[in-house]
């Protein structure tokens, strides 16, 4: 069984709005209803859990288009991570430890199908998990003090994560609840306290397209690309 585990528990503070950019509203459709549509009818979902504040649960609720795969909401948590955990041990009272749970982000609407299976290959070859990535096209460099550079770091070797991002369910849980209280407050990405807790994680080609909306200049790209 493999549950989609959808953020939309953020607060959307740096677009400078009132409304978290994940409900605002693009071609007449809100920003999660699009890889919310693609987790629903991707065959290889069986299940979708959803975190989201309570205000905008009926939002959300309308945009569901397959009511059969949608479990429920969890709500969100102090951090994203803590968002994580929340849908975790949601997913945990109707899902088995040896399935899998695949987390993404609402503000991350152009989610394709491949990628999707992409990562449900790259788990089913007998990874613990797997993660899109990109390679790092500028040169990368270390500083120590954030003002001077410390030293030139191999961009070949270095590579910037994506969403969604597959686990293992249980030994995905056991590896978050590892890092408490205060550990996992220091997390950032999805991955980390799988890398954390020597989970095999595999990599795979992300997808250029797939950006994460922040800034208007990302929400007015999202809406460019969206055929008409």
């Amino acid at each position: 069984m493999v549950t989609a585990l959808l953020l939309s528990g953020g607060t959307g503070t740096r677009m400078g709005m009132e409304m978290p950019k994940q409900y605002i509203e693009v071609k007449e459709r809100p920003v999660i209803s699009y890889c919310l549509r693609t987790l629903l009818l991707h065959e290889g979902i069986d299940a979708v859990q959803i975190v989201a504040d309570e205000m905008w649960r009926k939002t959300v609720t309308e945009c569901v288009e397959n009511a059969d795969k949608f479990r429920g909401f969890s709500n969100p948590g102090k951090t994203r991570q803590l968002s994580i955990l929340n849908g975790l041990e949601d997913i945990k009272q109707y899902a088995e430890d040896s399935d899998y749970v695949l987390i993404h982000d609402a503000a991350r609407p152009r989610l394709g199908e491949k990628q999707i299976s992409d990562c449900l290959e790259a788990v089913r070859l007998g990874h613990d998990g797997a993660l899109p990535v990109l390679p790092m096209k500028d040169t990368v460099y270390y500083s120590e003090d954030g003002g001077t550079v410390t030293s030139l770091l191999d961009r070949s070797r270095i590579f910037a994560g994506q969403a969604p991002e597959i686990f293992v369910l249980g030994k995905y849980y056991e590896a978050n609840k590892a890092l408490l209280p205060e550990r996992i407050l220091e997390i950032n990405g999805s991955t980390e306290p799988a890398v954390l807790a020597g989970m095999d994680i595999a990599m795979i080609p992300g997808d250029e397209g797939n950006f994460k909306i922040t800034t208007k200049e990302d929400l007015q790209r999202f809406e460019q690309t969206i055929p008409h």
